[in-house]
């Protein structure tokens, strides 16, 4: 049943992707499964929402998602479009390691494989309901048609998938002003204007913040090469200056005006829920509480997002309105199982257009979240750890935060610790211990006093331990101060390490 199902197959713009997704086809075509593979490159999230509109029982996109040119990758997803989690991906590398030898994978002629109906190639009529999904998901197009003549927006696909679909919503939304970086525009897997295709980096943006000041953009959009992050700057009327956002402030942005926009049409479900990561922002569970929604906290990864959206759909116990993690992706609605920066661009642009009829800026309404929930501030930090010795130097970092005891981080007490790999939360007061109630993982989280954390975690995809920090204070400044002590302190436990 599952080989007729077949597997869709989505590949990006970085080197030999296409042929790697030829390749995957082929291999599956001769152990007899269908495969639905694009006629050329698409964004991460169409992947997701065709496996579901097409029935399949899996996918898989050739990406790297916003690492250097270097690299190249392969992710799984689903019969229900989001990524593989416990136990199917335990279950498929375990086949991967029965592989001994390579002269043993079957393999097929794509000729043949069309003969017989085995390698399909799927592509405009997939692009036509995936652009459908989403402009069901704008609430407010009178306001752009109002509003788009005096927006300008400068937009970036950084040399990947985002820039046909980016370009046609907007243009289908009526935004009219939209300056693309003709220097990243066209695909290119050796991404040659930028050192990471990475919206998340500064340099990334260097291109497009010399368009914007000729054209005196209002908002600046870059999407990774898959499309799934996205990073913005944003004109600080009052200054003139163009102010970097992070996917916490982007993303909270976003949910905050979907929310209480349905709230205001009446179409905010009663049993609404909110999803984040677990080193997501704070500010998320102030929202949820003003407008009575069920927030769930998962692992980091955007796949335990999705699996949430899959649990709603069987259980009925809620409905997901948002998703969101702060390494700069979101989902509203459920019609794709993976973060989508093509969806966000247009939800974005919307807002903007919202508070230019209010006569705000993005930032002005940032800083009235900030008024009226407190100055959440979020930061993260990185150690690139190379080779046998670095992966060995990571281990003893997990391990001296994990038996030390560490009772007191940047001058705030620990309230409790939840360590992801034992399940369990240890409250340093009561020395009570309860469950987390999440999967295993390696990752381990500090409350702090006064609204404040931190966690640790190796990367799972690069030579790297991560710290992310999170406070919240009565003003920026503070909030700035906060932050700082912390990161230096972590920096002197990594040192002594």
């Amino acid at each position: 049943k599952g080989q007729k199902r077949g597997v869709a197959i989505a590949y990006d713009s970085r080197r030999m992707s296409p042929e790697f997704a030829n390749e995957a086809a082929l291999c599956l075509n001769a152990n007899g499964i269908v495969t639905y593979i694009f006629d050329s490159l698409r964004p991460t999230p169409e992947l997701s929402f065709a496996v579901r509109e097409l029935g399949c029982i899996a996918g898989i996109v050739i990406t790297a998602s916003h690492n250097p040119s270097e690299y190249n990758g392969y992710k799984v997803y689903w019969e229900d479009g989001a990524q593989i989690t416990f136990p199917r991906d335990k279950e498929i590398i375990a086949e991967v390691k029965k592989v001994e030898d390579y002269h043993f994978v079957k393999t097929i002629g794509k000729e043949i494989a069309c003969e017989n109906g085995l390698y399909k190639i799927i592509g405009k009529e997939i692009d036509e309901r995936y652009n459908q999904e989403l402009h069901k998901l704008s609430m407010n197009k009178t306001v752009i048609e109002k509003m788009a003549d005096s927006m300008t927006i400068v937009y970036t696909p950084l040399h990947g998938t985002g820039n046909t679909p980016v370009q046609r919503i907007l243009k289908e939304l009526g935004f009219r002003k939209v300056y693309i970086v003709k220097e990243q525009e066209k695909p290119d897997g050796d991404f040659p204007t930028v050192v990471s295709p990475n919206p998340e980096d500064p340099k990334a943006f260097t291109l497009a913040l010399e368009l914007a000041n000729k054209v005196k953009a209002d908002l600046i959009l870059a999407t990774d090469p898959d499309a799934d992050r996205l990073g913005i700057y944003v004109k600080d009327s009052k200054t003139g200056e163009y102010i970097s956002f992070t996917g916490n402030m982007s993303g909270m942005i976003i949910a905050h005006y979907m929310i209480s926009q349905m709230k205001a049409n009446d179409i905010l479900p009663e049993n609404a829920a909110l999803i984040k990561t677990i080193v997501t922002t704070n500010m998320v569970d102030e929202l949820a509480k003003e407008y009575q929604i069920k927030l769930i906290e998962v692992l980091t990864g955007f796949k335990y997002i999705g699996e949430q959206i899959k649990f709603f759909e069987k259980n009925k116990q809620y409905q997901y309105v948002f998703g969101m993690e702060e390494s700069y992706g979101c989902l509203v609605g459920t019609y794709a199982r993976d973060k989508d920066a093509v969806s966000a661009v247009m939800l974005l642009c919307e807002v903007a257009a919202y508070c230019s009829y209010n006569h705000m800026t993005l930032w002005d309404y940032l800083q009235k979240l900030y008024n009226k929930y407190g100055y959440y501030k979020e930061d993260l930090i990185s150690f690139t750890f190379k080779g046998l010795d670095g992966n060995l130097k990571i281990q003893r970092i997990m391990e001296k935060f994990r038996c030390s005891n560490i009772s007191e981080i940047g001058h705030l007490n620990v309230n409790r610790v939840r360590d992801y790999q034992t399940g369990n939360i240890k409250n340093i007061m009561t020395d009570g211990v309860e469950e987390t109630g999440l999967p295993k993982s390696n990752v381990l989280y500090y409350e702090l006093e006064d609204n404040a954390w931190c966690c640790v975690r190796p990367s799972g995809t690069e030579p790297k331990i991560k710290f992310y920090i999170g406070v919240k204070e009565r003003s920026s400044k503070e909030a700035e101060l906060r932050c700082e002590g912390i990161k230096k302190e972590l920096e002197e436990i990594v040192e002594e390490c």
